[in-house]
């Protein structure tokens, strides 16, 4: 089974409710929603482990969402990593608008253990649970997918449409070159290639 099948197929396991199906999901792309968190966390006073606080929560947000038939329009490893950056980025930006609402009130930044439980609660609740922003609709998901497809349409060949998947998952530019078997400068033409084709679409 290939790596796109392989996807496919935690996906449909994990709406189904098997655990082992969210494991195999979290091992591949942990390390890329880290790497997404860290760059919309880079100006925000934090803890060094803060992106690593906000995968966890947007890949758990995630599984619930899926379990519970949230994401209709998630079929396939394309429709996955567009939901998966769209819970991420969200949850980003609203840790930074905390962290930074905490430190102009008392100019430091409390670790998660340190913020107070919902009023009327005994049991004590981890910060990221209380800062939690609203999910992406499952409409809003499909647009930004339906978008990030047109956009690939618009690349006039297999290898400019494959380096452009493998650059917005997140892989670095020598990843890329090693995973496709070519140098590093035809990784960075064929970049060049897709910006100016996306620019045209007005996309900066």
């Amino acid at each position: 089974m290939g790596p796109d099948a392989s996807v496919t197929h935690w996906i449909d396991r994990l709406k189904a409710g098997e655990p082992d199906a969210a494991q195999k999901l979290w091992e591949r792309y942990f390390r890329r929603l880290v790497g997404l968190a860290k760059k919309k966390l880079r100006t925000a006073p934090r803890r060094a482990a803060d992106e690593e606080d906000v995968a966890l929560s947007a890949f758990d947000s995630f599984c619930r969402g899926a379990e519970q038939g949230h994401f209709p329009q998630l079929h396939d490893r394309l429709d996955l990593w567009q939901v998966l950056v769209l819970i991420t980025a969200r949850k980003a930006v609203d840790l930074a608008q905390h962290e930074r609402r905490q430190k102009r009130g008392g100019g430091a930044v409390l670790d998660e253990a340190a913020l107070p439980g919902p009023k009327g609660s005994s049991a004590q609740t981890a910060g990221l649970q209380q800062i939690e922003c609203p999910e992406p609709t499952p409409a809003f998901a499909a647009q930004v997918a339906e978008e990030y497809s047109r956009l690939l349409d618009r690349l006039d060949s297999p290898e400019l449409r494959t380096v452009a998947m493998r650059k917005v998952e997140g892989y670095g530019n020598d990843e890329i070159a090693e995973q496709l078997g070519c140098g590093l400068r035809t990784v960075e033409r064929r970049l060049r290639l897709i910006r100016s084709v996306w620019e045209a679409e007005g996309v900066s």
